[in-house]
């Protein structure tokens, strides 16, 4: 009797632990995934956090980390828009264009897939909402420049919330044709001074254009918009616990690379960095939020070197960022990732694997492309 009391508490105790590992099982699949895109952000860029932020840095926050290759299906050396389509799309084609294969044949992005399944969509930028990499995640056209019929798109597309610059192209075009209107009979709230308005209500779609091309830069004083409008649309987004894909771009640092200006750079990753800790720490409350960062390329080949001594060598505890272009390099490109599914970035892989892994740590059916459209 004694030895069937103590095989029954010890079932009835092993139960017990399996109930509470199931219970405090992390989710298998997230339904919510932020998408983080610090254009022209290569891994030097990375590095400033560390020797240049004043806390400590949120990559440290990434225990899954990988590495990308972002030659297009025409170049060695992408641009932001071929770069765009295949984070988006999973589907590598020629530099500038937006949503197609180099057959300019549309391919499905990740926020039409995950729209059928129910998710709420936005993109956040500090670019015109019509510039190459929002652009990429809800727009088709054969080219970048096409900036007034992607805006035109936008607002046929399945976003239901958008945060940048871009005025012109929605209310100042060549049609005289007035976006802004035409934004709220499809059901958008538009504002175009600022974040301060009333709190997001569940089912309604939101857009803040609140410059006429892209954002004033940080040292032009832009604030807190990034890590602002992140959090503005996280909230919109998951009103009512709804499931989301959000894409967030850090736009400038790709400009700073291009003009080769040290203090631009840092100020636009300290800026991105802000937004990234808005995203983790919702992801850390959630539970079920994918946080993926990474870049479309590296721009300026910045490299953080030891300033050179006054009388000859250098000086190993002076740090100054030197650029070596002031275009694009092919530099392998670091991903980090946090939450359900961040196993599987790991690994060097193309950068139209992203969109396939997104995909896949959320459980969906991926696409079929055209044989065309084939990476």
């Amino acid at each position: 009797m004694t030895r069937t009391i103590l095989a029954y508490l010890l079932l009835t105790g092993l139960i017990a632990c399996n109930g509470t590992t199931d219970k405090n099982k992390a989710p298998e699949h997230p339904t919510r995934i932020i998408f983080m895109i610090g254009d022209g952000m290569g891994l030097s860029a990375v590095s400033t956090s560390y020797y240049f932020g004043e806390q400590p840095s949120p990559f440290d926050m990434f225990k899954h980390i990988g590495l990308i290759n972002t030659s297009s299906a025409t170049h060695k050396i992408t641009d932001s828009a071929a770069s765009g389509t295949a984070l988006a799309t999973g589907t590598r084609t020629y530099n500038g264009a937006i949503g197609v294969d180099t057959s300019r044949t549309a391919v499905r992005n990740i926020t039409e897939v995950v729209s059928e399944m129910g998710w709420n969509t936005g993109v956040v930028a500090t670019s015109s909402v019509t510039h190459a990499t929002p652009a990429s995640f809800y727009a088709h056209v054969e080219h970048r420049n096409m900036e007034e019929k992607i805006a035109t798109q936008l607002l046929d597309s399945n976003i239901d919330f958008f945060a940048g610059g871009g005025k012109r192209f929605f209310n100042q075009r060549s049609d005289s044709v007035d976006l802004f209107r035409t934004a709220e009979e499809k059901g958008f709230i538009i504002d175009t001074a600022g974040l301060d308005g009333a709190a997001p209500q569940p089912d309604r779609k939101y857009g803040y254009v609140l410059a006429d091309a892209g954002m004033p830069t940080m040292l032009e004083g832009r604030g807190g918009f990034l890590p602002d409008a992140t959090a503005l649309a996280i909230e919109s987004l998951s009103a009512g616990g709804k499931s989301f894909f959000l894409m967030v771009e850090g736009s400038q640092i790709d400009w700073a690379g291009h003009a080769n200006d040290e203090a631009y750079l840092l100020a636009e990753m300290r800026d991105f960095e802000e937004a990234i800790r808005v995203a983790l720490d919702f992801a850390e409350k959630d539970g079920n939020t994918l946080v993926v960062v990474t870049a479309d390329h590296e721009t300026g080949g910045a490299t953080l070197s030891a300033r050179p001594g006054e009388s000859g060598g250098s000086n190993y505890d002076d740090i100054v960022i030197t650029f070596s272009t002031g275009g694009h390099s092919a530099t392998l490109i670091p991903l980090f990732a946090y939450g359900p599914g961040a196993e599987q970035f790991t690994g060097i892989y193309k950068h139209s694997e992203i969109f396939h892994k997104m995909v896949r740590s959320a459980g969906m059916d991926e696409p079929v492309p055209d044989a065309a459209a084939a990476d």
